[in-house]
This record gives structure tokens, C-alpha cells and sequence, in this order.
């Protein structure tokens, strides 16, 4: 994933990738008010963590509630200020609703103190809130990667003090707004513009407990050293280069619709998208030319228009790197058979892209590609592609095709990632963990996993001896 981008200048400045055109300008806020908000986010996690689990799980059913209310302005804020299709908008605010409506269904069950057995006596563990966590989160879903990391840790009794990209801050404060229309105690969630050095300043502040970050490799080296230095608990969801791998014995037809919906949806800005595609010699050429054609087949333009499936790049500076990448991996020997060009309009707007004869040593290999660009490599057979896979400094999740559905998990638990998906693309969803291992960072979110990463572990004996 791209690096969150975190300011130093007088205003965080957020344009329509669409059109060019400037939205708004958002100031940072000054440090007297860094330490007036510091303030709100401490005296609202003791309020917040004084009420029950179950009475946390209520506000989060007004939460679903109210995101549903409003999903179109929320969705439309999205889709103006990262460019995303409106419908992908829609969908994400649905899903943020969901993940409120499970977590209050289920959460509360993970917070109950769990009896222990002990050698004399009695024992439990209670699971009890931090303080207030800062999360650190990216533009590429404004909504969703901030619900998925704040709704277990507040529901956990936690405050959060969320610092967006800067290029979506339009949506933070909906958000704000939302959590507090939901009933938290003010200073519960706080959306901050902070600038670079507010943020450092604020991991250092004995007022934050500990830090969850969404981003670049490179951010969470720096944010995980900062919050080392001060011994804080830090959750990392880094970049990914997933592995889609596609063996010979696969339903082809579906293995290739799935590919492009992976790689392609949200413009492929997506951490968790198969950014590698491999497939095993046998079936290349027709997966390549199959694939091809559908990618051929995808609409680009402004994402308020519904007859368009892919949207623009987020920000100009998103595209030239890609672009980059996409000549490298040429220059090195890869055919470019789609695309591979910005489109000569208005807006930030990449051609959906399509590389063969990628290898290792190549950028398109080598690195993330947050774009609208899919390698495909050639695997000589099953064992080769599995090789080929795990040959990334990114383990965030991967995807695995065949018709051997025992083969397949066998296949699966050799793969360095955080998730495989059989017969299926990479999703994110509350019921089950998401994270990643290598340099896609560590921690989990999601699931009683997520819920669990930000509670102190409290054991409680009372010895009869």
C-alpha cells in the first residue's frame, strides 16, 4: 500500500482525482489544540469505559443505523474525494453497518472474564480496556479501514483518536459526527487533521495508550519505531503483493471473472487485491488471453457515473509512481498486452493494465503495484507456483484455484500469507482475522482476534491456600 500521507505544511489539501478540482481545504489543527483534544480523548475513554460491554454494543447498533441513513452523502464524500465508483462507495458503507450490527451481536461475548484453572484456589482473566488508541489509517477505503481497526477497540471499552490520509479528511469528520450522533461520550472517537510532527508528538504522549496504523511498509517502520521507543502496543496492516494462483486443474472461466474482480475492483487500490497473478503453464496462454479480453472490456471514468467500472487514481503523485513501475517492469523484459498509459483527460485516470512474462527481479514482481495493473506469471507447476508465491517481502493474504479442494489446502498451508482464499478472491470480513506476516506487518484485526489486540489480559487467583 501506498504511505499514508501525513503533511507538514499549514493545511491538508484534498482535490477531486476525477476532475483536478480542489474540494477543500482542511488546516491542521494547532498544538494547543493537539493537547486541549488529547485532553477530550482521555476524560471520553473513562466515560466510554465505564459502561458495560453491552451497553458499548447499543451505540454500536446506532451507528449502523445512522450510517444507513445517510449512506449517500457519506458515499458521495468518498467517491469525490478518492475517486472510487459510487456503487463501490455504497457497498462500503453497507459493510461498515454490518460490521457495527455483528460486532454488538457478538463482541460482548469476548469481553466476559474467562474462568482459568489453577493449581489452589480460583482464577480468571478479565479483558480490560487500554486507554485511548491512535489510528493512523489511509485513503483507499475512508470508511471501512477505519471502522475495521475502530469498532472492536472501542466496543473493547477504548477510546480512538483517528488521524486520516490527508486527502480524506472531508469523511473523518462525517465519521466524528456519525460516533457522536451514536451516543459516545464526547471525546470517545475523535477525527484530527494532524500534521507530521503532531502525530509523533501524540504516540509520545502518555495520553495515548497504543497505536494501530493502515499503510506503507515505510510508515509502519517509523510508526512502530516511535511507539517502540515508548513501549506502546502498535498494530500494523502494511503493504501486500498477494499471489493469485491459478492451477491447471481450475474452473478457468471462473478463475479468470474472480481475477478481475480482485485486481481491478476499486481501481486496485486495494491491499488485500491479487496483485501477482500466476498460473501454471498448461493453461497460461488461454487464462492470459481470457483475461485479457475482460480487462479489455472495463470502463474508466468518473466514478459518479454508473456505467463506469473503474475510477481514477486517487491522487496524481499515485499514478507517476505506478507508471514508473509499469515501465521498469517493460524496460526489464515484461510484454505489455493492455494498457500501461495515463489517459489523456481530466483527473488522475490510468488504462487498466495487463503484464505477461513477469518474473522475479522485476518491479511488477517485486514490489506492491497499487493500481490498476495485474503481472501475470508463469508457473511451471503447482510446487513452482507455490515457490514463486512466497518469493515476496509481503505476506498479507493469498488466493488459490483448483479443483482438488483437498490438494488445495494442503497447497494453502505452505503459503507465507496471513489468509489463502480457495476458489475465491480476498475479502475482508468481521468474522474471521485479517493480517499479515513478513513485511506486511503484524497483528490482527477482525474477528475476537481484533477485539483482543488492544485489552490488557488481566489475570485474577483467589488462592484458597
Amino acid at each position: 500500500m501506498s504511505a499514508v500521507p501525513v503533511a507538514s505544511g499549514a493545511a491538508a489539501i484534498s482535490r477531486d482525482p476525477a476532475t483536478g478540482e480542489l474540494i477543500a481545504t482542511h488546516p491542521f489543527i494547532s498544538d494547543a489544540e493537539l493537547d486541549e483534544l488529547l485532553d477530550r480523548s482521555r476524560a471520553g475513554f473513562a466515560a466510554w469505559s465505564a459502561q458495560t460491554p453491552a451497553q458499548r454494543a447499543e451505540a454500536l447498533r446506532r451507528m449502523a443505523a445512522i450510517l444507513r441513513r445517510d449512506r449517500e452523502p457519506l458515499a458521495a464524500l468518498a467517491t469525490a474525494e478518492m475517486g472510487k465508483v459510487l456503487a463501490e462507495s455504497l457497498a462500503e458503507i453497507e459493510k461498515c453497518a454490518l460490521q457495527c450490527e455483528w460486532y454488538a451481536d457478538h463482541g460482548p461475548q469476548w469481553l466476559r472474564d474467562e474462568p482459568a484453572e489453577v493449581l489452589s484456589g480460583e482464577a480468571y482473566v478479565s479483558f480490560l480496556p487500554l486507554g485511548v488508541v491512535l489510528g493512523v489509517m489511509p485513503w483507499n477505503f475512508p470508511y471501512w479501514q477505519v471502522m475495521r481497526a475502530a469498532v472492536p477497540i472501542l466496543l473493547a471499552g477504548n477510546g480512538f483518536l483517528l488521524k486520516p490520509a490527508e486527502n480524506i479528511v472531508g469523511t473523518a469528520k462525517l465519521l466524528d459526527a456519525a460516533w457522536r450522533e451514536a451516543g459516545l461520550p464526547d471525546g470517545t472517537f475523535i477525527g484530527a487533521n494532524l500534521n507530521r510532527e503532531q502525530t509523533s508528538k501524540a504516540i509520545a504522549d502518555d495520553r495515548i495508550a497504543a497505536v494501530t496504523l493502515t499503510g506503507s511498509v515505510a510508515a509502519g517502520r517509523s510508526i512502530a519505531a516511535q511507539a517502540g521507543q515508548v513501549l506502546k502496543k502498535v498494530v500494523l496492516e502494511l503493504g501486500g503483493s498477494d499471489p493469485f494462483i491459478v492451477l491447471a486443474d481450475a474452473d478457468l472461466e471462473k478463475a479468470v471473472a474472480a481475477a478481475v474482480t480482485s485486481r481491478f475492483q476499486n481501481a486496485g487500490q486495494v491491499c488485500i487485491a491479487g496483485k501477482r497473478i500466476i498460473v501454471e503453464d498448461a493453461i497460461h496462454d488461454r487464462f492470459v488471453a481470457l483475461f485479457s479480453e475482460q480487462v479489455k472490456a472495463l470502463t474508466v471514468g468518473d466514478g459518479r457515473d454508473p456505467a463506469n467500472r473503474l475510477g481514477p487514481i486517487a491522487r496524481q503523485d499515485l499514478l507517476d509512481q505506478l507508471h514508473a513501475q509499469v515501465q521498469a517492469s517493460v524496460a526489464a523484459g515484461a510484454q505489455l498486452l493492455v494498457g500501461g498509459h495515463q489517459l489523456d483527460r481530466p483527473g488522475s485516470f490510468y488504462a487498466q493494465t495487463v503484464l505477461a512474462g513477469v518474473a522475479p527481479g522485476m518491479q511488477a514482481f517485486d514490489e506492491e503495484t497499487f493500481g490498476p495493473v495485474a503481472p501475470i506469471i508463469r508457473a511451471r507447476d503447482a510446487d513452482h507456483a507455490v515457490e514463486l508465491a512466497n518469493q515476496s517481502q509481503f505476506g498479507l493474504s493469498g488466493n488459490l484455484w483448483s479443483g482438488d479442494h483437498a490438494r488445495a489446502a494442503q497447497l494453502a498451508r505452505r503459503l507465507q500469507t496471513g489468509g489463502v482464499f480457495i476458489n475465491g478472491f480476498s475479502v475482508s470480513d468481521p468474522r474471521v482475522p485479517i493480517g499479515g506476516i513478513k513485511n506486511s506487518g503484524f497483528g490482527r484485526e477482525l474477528s475476537h482476534f481484533g477485539i483482543r489486540e488492544f485489552v490488557n489480559a488481566q489475570t485474577v487467583w483467589f488462592d484458597r491456600a
